[in-house]
């Protein structure tokens, strides 16, 4: 199988012995396939939601009944949105801290013009919920398109990657914010109906709360699919140069999309990177500098000096290997190759959780995925 020679390749086979690895690997095995028979009977049946209200957003379309703000609600909240509240910028919108009904908030202010993404937003939050999902508090439509959601206080990825002057980010807290991350896209990859594809994962969509876990925000270019369809024809290139893998520009999309710039997330956790990084005239991706490192006799030379050198001598050399080659998975040119989002989580939960029989574990779940993927 894809799975095994991708988590087996270029680790050394180790004889782990003793009753107590064996018990830990039988109960994981056991809980996941209780996970996995749930996820795909809750895809067969038919979604209900607690609120079958819908609220007319703009003309010709609807979504399910969200909390609806007034502008002079959200005007007050953010003192008429001064410079002083404002707490980031993106391409289309501005963010705003404000504090609603005893609830601190992020408003985002979006301009008309970006209809389309504040639409596609606001359909896929008021559908899906998820503790590794940022949560929509709701909306408002005058003169700008607003969106409220709950306050994150600790910001995104991409900014403790970057920002020299933060506390660099531990390798334990990389591990569970890639878990979190990837819990997050599993559920709207294999656990809700229709399944939705993000479409932008990136650093810095990914945003971090007080206890250092990760949460996937701005859905703005999501698509769905319906169940059963391996992709989507798309009639517009969207997402994040340096994220985007090699069949985007053939016009269609799948869940894989989203597996591959997660790939690419894996690799800036392991070396606080840029997607695309600058050498003199030359201008190369993460993922290919990270190739060429796989390509050497000696990969874990390589991969030692790719590593975050904040870190110090603070991680384990086995655990960033194992983390570059789940990403390295992720990220291969043919999308069939690329694992689920399924087995990132299973694999991100047994390096979080320091099981020794890593090797072991991975072929077993990619036996029963198999398996249950045949029935």
């Amino acid at each position: 199988m894809y799975c095994s020679s991708i988590f087996i390749a270029g680790l050394r086979g180790e004889v782990i012995a003793g009753i107590s690895a064996g018990v830990v690997a039988s109960l994981l095995i056991l809980a996941f396939c209780v996970y996995v028979r749930y996820c795909r009977r809750k895809k067969k049946l038919p979604v209900k939601h607690t609120r079958r209200k819908t609220t007319r957003v703009m003309e010709g379309d609807s979504v399910e009944k969200s909390a609806k703000f007034s502008y002079e609600e959200l005007a007050n909240a953010t003192d008429n949105f001064s410079l002083a509240n404002k707490i980031g910028q993106g391409g289309f919108a501005e963010i705003y801290y404000a504090e609603l009904n005893g609830e601190r908030a992020a408003i985002k202010k979006m301009d008309k013009t970006a209809s389309k993404e504040f639409l596609a937003e606001l359909k896929v939050l008021t559908r899906v919920h998820h503790l590794n999902l940022v949560r929509l508090i709701g909306y408002c439509i005058k003169g700008s398109l607003f969106l409220v959601y709950e306050y994150i206080d600790n910001g995104n990825l991409s900014q403790h990657l970057q920002d020299s002057d933060r506390k660099p980010l531990s390798w334990s807290d990389r591990i569970q914010i890639a878990l979190d991350s990837a819990r997050g896209l599993e559920y709207i990859h294999e656990c809700t109906t229709p399944v939705y594809i993000h479409r932008d994962i990136k650093s810095a969509n990914i945003l971090i709360d007080k206890f250092f876990h990760g949460k996937v925000a701005d859905f703005g270019l999501a698509k769905l699919i319906d169940v059963g369809s391996s992709s989507v024809p798309t009639d517009k290139m969207a997402g994040t140069f340096g994220y985007m893998p090699p069949e985007y520009i053939f016009g269609n999309v799948s869940p894989k999309v989203d597996v591959y710039a997660f790939g690419v997330v894996l690799y800036e956790l392991i070396s606080a990177k840029e997607a695309v990084i600058k050498d003199g005239d030359e201008i190369k991706s993460l993922v290919a500098l990270f190739n060429e490192v796989f390509e050497q006799p000696d990969p874990n030379g390589g991969l030692k000096k790719l590593v975050d050198p904040r870190l110090g001598d603070n991680y384990s050399v086995d655990s960033v290997f194992k983390m570059a080659q789940l990403a390295k998975a992720c990220t291969e040119r043919d999308p069939r190759q690329r694992p689920k989002m399924r087995s990132v989580v299973l694999a991100l939960g047994t390096l979080n959780s320091n099981i020794e029989n890593w090797d072991l574990l991975l072929q077993k779940y990619c036996s029963f995925e198999s398996i249950l993927s045949a029935r």
